[in-house]
C-alpha cells in the first residue's frame, strides 16, 4: 500500500493514498481533504483514495470566476484528468454531495459510482429563504472571525451524539484549514442548489447514505434523491447525525466498499 501524501497541480490540492481504481472524495462546507481521513486510511488498501480541497479551500487556490456548480462541476473533471484516469469512484458529504450530483448529470463519462452522504437535492426544502441562511452562516464572518474559531461550535451543532473525541478531533482540524474567504464563495453557491431537473438524467450506479439524526440535511432529502435517480439505492444510518463518514466511519466503509465492488 502506497502511503499517503499531498499533492498540488495547476492551483488544484488533493491527498492521495493507495493504489488501483480511484475514489475521489469531495468534502463539505466546513471540510477539508483531511475530513475524509477514516475513509482514506481505511480503503486505500484496495483503491487509490483521492480527496481534494475545495477551489479557496485548504492549498487549494481560488477560482478565478464567481463559484458555481457549473464550474466545480468542470473542476472536478479537471482533476481527474490531473490524476491521469478516465473514471473514478466519486463519493460527496453535503455540499461536495451536491457537486458530486452536478458532475454525475452533466460529466457522466467520467463517474464510475456515484456516493451522496447527508445531502440535499435543493436548498430551502424546508422553506429556509436564502438570504436569511445566508446572513446566519456570515456572521461570523463579518464579524472578523476565521472558520477554526467557530469550527467546534459549527460542528458539535451538526454531529449526532455518539460522536467519538478522536473523529470529532479530525473534523476540527479538518475545518481549520478553510479560509473566510473560501466560505463566503462556497455559501453563496451552495444557496443556487436545485438538482432536481437533473436526477432523472443520471444512470450512475448510486448509493445514499443519510444519518437518522441528521438535522441538516433529513433523512427526507436523501430520499428525495435516491427517488429522484434511476434506481438509486438509500441507507439510514442509525444513531449518526450530519458529520457521517465521521461519526458511523465502518459501516459507511463496507457500505461505499460494496457498493464500488457490486459495480466494476
Amino acid at each position: 500500500m502506497i502511503g499517503a501524501h499531498d499533492c498540488e497541480e495547476d492551483g488544484l490540492a488533493w491527498r492521495e493514498r493507495g493504489s488501483g481504481d480511484v475514489v475521489l472524495f469531495l468534502h463539505g462546507l466546513g471540510g477539508s481533504r483531511i475530513s475524509w481521513e477514516p475513509q482514506v486510511r481505511a480503503l486505500s488498501d484496495r483503491y487509490r483514495c483521492v480527496a481534494w480541497d475545495l477551489p479557496g479551500y485548504g492549498a487549494s487556490a481560488p477560482l478565478e470566476e464567481t463559484m458555481t456548480f457549473a464550474r466545480l462541476a468542470h473542476t472536478v473533471e479537471r482533476l481527474v484528468g490531473l490524476l491521469g484516469v478516465a473514471k473514478v469512484h466519486l463519493a460527496g458529504i453535503s455540499f461536495g454531495g451536491m457537486i458530486a450530483q452536478y458532475v454525475a448529470a452533466w460529466h457522466p463519462d467520467i463517474v464510475r459510482t456515484l456516493t451522496v452522504l447527508s445531502s440535499s437535492p435543493a436548498f430551502g426544502l424546508d422553506g429556509t429563504k436564502p438570504d436569511d441562511w445566508r446572513a446566519a452562516r456570515l456572521a461570523p464572518l463579518d464579524a472578523g472571525h476565521e472558520p477554526k474559531d467557530f469550527a467546534n461550535i459549527v460542528l458539535r451543532a451538526i454531529a449526532g451524539p455518539s460522536i467519538s473525541t478522536s473523529a470529532m478531533d479530525e473534523q476540527r482540524a479538518a475545518m481549520e484549514r478553510v479560509s473566510g474567504a473560501g466560505l463566503r464563495s462556497a455559501i453563496d453557491c451552495l444557496i443556487t442548489h436545485d438538482s432536481r431537473p437533473l436526477l432523472a438524467s443520471i444512470t450512475t450506479p448510486t448509493l445514499c447514505l443519510v444519518g437518522q439524526l441528521d438535522d441538516e440535511t433529513p433523512p427526507a432529502y436523501s430520499r428525495a434523491i435516491a427517488d429522484g435517480i434511476p434506481g438509486a439505492q438509500l441507507v439510514v444510518i442509525p444513531d449518526a447525525g450530519h458529520l457521517l463518514n465521521a461519526e458511523a466511519p465502518d459501516l459507511v466503509n463496507t457500505l461505499l466498499a460494496t457498493h464500488m465492488a457490486n459495480a466494476s
